[in-house]
């Protein structure tokens, strides 16, 4: 037998309990109802909508709430259903989210960005195979459906994170969730358990609505469930799955309330606790696209003349000098250890502010074909002294795996992105000033260790130099929701300069204060604190993360052992079918014979022998706690 088709349950009555009648022995008038709904399109739908409620989730709409809902539409999509087909409905619902989230992608690198969702969708359709797969550990314990589908998607996402070629961890649930009190959550295990606790609250709506769905017949348009109901008084038990789905309702608003303290603190600092004054320059762009890069020069003196206007206004009183300034990445690509003219217009703007600027710039390799992405600490008097090589460039954006294959067999548009980078080694803890920062570099943001090796490091604040201008508005605000979870993750003061917005300061909390509109040029300054403690996430790591997916790791194994003990009906090619007369996927009082009056009355067989009971039928969906029998375990 196959352990992952579909399980039959016949032996799993509709509150989940294992002690109940099989189907074919259950008392006349008590039947659950069934139907063939087509399920496939049915489930389908529902798994389009889990992953649109997640899109949704996730900045520019910061529908945070929808991202628990979107877990449960697909937990129940994929319920009771064999890993292939529990698979493919991953893969709708990966595809759903994907695709809107990551168009933006194709600024970069035309129609090719397709296979950049596609690929992410795999493990989508690995989570949704998982989910089908313990669906027998969930049936026999129905309250550890919340921990599956928790550990779950921390499996997915920690594998998402790193393969291929480094990962890609855009879309993680715990990056839906700026506004949300789970934020909070950050601080004692990171993104993943902010992750985990989302799968939570998405796996008690789940157990709630299918403890309601398990206790009644259900109307599903287009497709009526007939059901039988019996003149008998009402079984008090019959109340366990609606005051279970209650209970799991409860436990899901507590769980979402119960972090919020986490995320509570007086914004301002301490007395006694060092600051720093920190100005931000948001230089601007001739115009956005990749081809910006051709205007480097004008982005470069861009970054120039408004710290230009910044030092003139310190030097007529109107503002305090700031302690350190910061460029974003890109504001200077041209090669200023090469170019002595990129050179000149730096040490300018460092002179005349008084203090350092951390440069974005492009650092040229002897490979043409290579380039290197760096953060440079320009003092105003001896210029270039530290620098900061990006460590995790991100396949298919900032480097292309199998170009000459891509080239040739999907398209030319892959040399969009002309030079690939090459990754640093060190972890960019830079010294600025009177402030020791962690920079991290555009997307790695995203990465949990390339942030946490910079605090470890010694960052007292967290700063993210981004270019948002090769992309879009709605990129930029999904990445200034890493900086906030980053922010709390690490208890640091963090900032986020890019060349055309969002530019932004965040606090430990994960408040944001000053953010830049889109596409405009602004210089925004703030005195922020030094923080030197150390959260119980940053001192833990990744521990929670390898912790919740060797539990869900576990599950599987249970699930498959629950699977290969499990009691499977057999059933005969003569006894499959609709019984005569019967419309196909329904059941009403008909199919009964006997008194529908009286339940104690046993059937009688009919003229071709049968009792009229209603049998499996393969490919039908059962409501009410039931399982579809596949063919495979029909004919065996």
């Amino acid at each position: 037998m196959d352990l992952l088709a579909r399980p039959a349950a016949a032996d799993v009555r509709p509150d989940g309990r294992k002690d109940a009648l099989p189907r074919h022995e259950a008392p006349r008038g008590v039947l659950p109802g069934r139907t063939r709904i087509g399920p496939a399109v049915a489930r389908t739908a529902v798994a389009a909508g889990a992953g649109l409620a997640l899109l949704v989730a996730f900045p520019p709409y910061d529908l945070w709430w929808l991202a628990p809902i979107g877990v449960a539409l697909l937990a129940l999509a994929t319920h009771r259903r064999g890993f292939w087909a529990g698979a493919g409905l991953g893969l709708v619902a990966g595809l759903s989210l994907l695709l809107p989230l990551l168009s933006w992608a194709g600024i970069v690198v035309g129609s090719v960005w397709l296979w950049l969702p596609a690929g992410e969708s795999v493990f989508f359709a690995l989570l949704g195979g998982l989910s089908a797969v313990v669906s027998p550990v969930v049936d026999r314990w129905r309250w550890a459906w919340p921990a599956a589908t928790a550990t779950l998607w921390v499996l997915q996402e920690a594998l998402r994170d790193r393969i291929p070629f480094g990962g890609f961890p855009w879309g993680r649930l715990a990056f839906s969730q700026g506004d949300s009190p789970l934020l909070g959550l950050a601080a004692l295990g990171g993104a993943p358990l902010v992750t985990a606790a989302v799968g939570l609250v998405g796996g008690l709506i789940a157990l709630a609505v299918r403890s309601v769905l398990d206790g009644r017949p259900v109307t599903v348009l287009p497709v009526t469930v007939r059901a039988v109901t019996s003149t008998a008084q009402p079984d008090p038990g019959r109340r366990a799955p609606i005051r279970r789905a209650a209970a799991a309702l409860g436990l899901a608003l507590l769980a979402v309330g119960a972090p919020a303290p986490l995320l509570w603190g007086d914004p301002q600092p301490a007395s006694g606790t060092p600051t720093v004054r920190v100005a931000v320059v948001q230089g601007n762009v001739p115009r956005l696209g990749l081809d910006f890069n051709a205007q480097r020069r004008a982005v470069l003196d861009n970054h120039v003349n408004a710290t230009l206007e910044l030092a003139a206004r310190v030097a007529a009183g109107q503002t305090p000098r700031p302690d350190f300034v910061v460029w974003p990445e890109n504001s200077s690509d041209i090669d200023p250890f090469r170019y002595q003219d990129a050179a000149a217009r730096i040490s300018e703007a460092a002179r005349a502010i008084g203090a350092p600027i951390l440069v974005g710039g492009l650092q040229d390799d002897d490979d043409p074909t290579k380039v290197r992405n760096v953060g440079i600490v320009w003092d105003p008097e001896l210029g270039p002294t530290q620098t900061y090589v990006k460590r995790h460039p991100v396949p298919f954006a900032e480097y292309v795996p199998m170009r000459s294959f891509i080239r040739k067999y999907i398209t030319e548009q892959v040399d969009l992105v002309r030079r690939d980078f090459v990754a640093g080694e060190v972890p960019g803890v830079l010294t600025m000033g009177p402030a020791t920062i962690g920079d991290v570099i555009c997307f790695e943001v995203a990465y949990d260790e390339v942030v946490r090796d910079a605090v470890t490091g010694g960052a007292e604040i967290l700063v993210v130099q981004t270019n948002n201008a090769t992309f879009d508005e709605a990129e930029a605000r999904q990445q200034l929701a890493m900086v906030r979870l980053r922010a709390v993750e690490h208890g640091r003061e963090a900032l986020m300069a890019s060349t055309v917005g969002v530019s932004a300061f965040v606090d430990r909390h994960g408040r944001v204060d000053d953010a830049t509109e889109f596409f405009t040029q602004a210089v925004i300054e703030r005195t922020i604190p030094l923080s030197t403690g150390r959260t119980m996430a940053t001192r833990v790591g990744v521990v929670p993360e390898v912790v919740l997916a060797a539990g869900a790791v576990a599950l599987v194994v249970l699930a498959l052992a629950v699977r290969r003990r499990a009691n499977v009906r057999t059933l005969n090619d003569d006894t499959v079918g609709p019984g005569p007369g019967r419309e196909p996927g329904a059941v009403d009082a008909t199919d009964v014979t006997g008194s529908p009056d009286d339940p104690s009355t046993p059937p009688t067989p009919s003229a071709d022998g049968s009792t009229g009971r209603p049998v499996p039928r393969p490919g039908d969906a059962l409501v009410g706690g039931e399982t579809t029998v596949t063919r495979r375990e029909a004919d065996e």
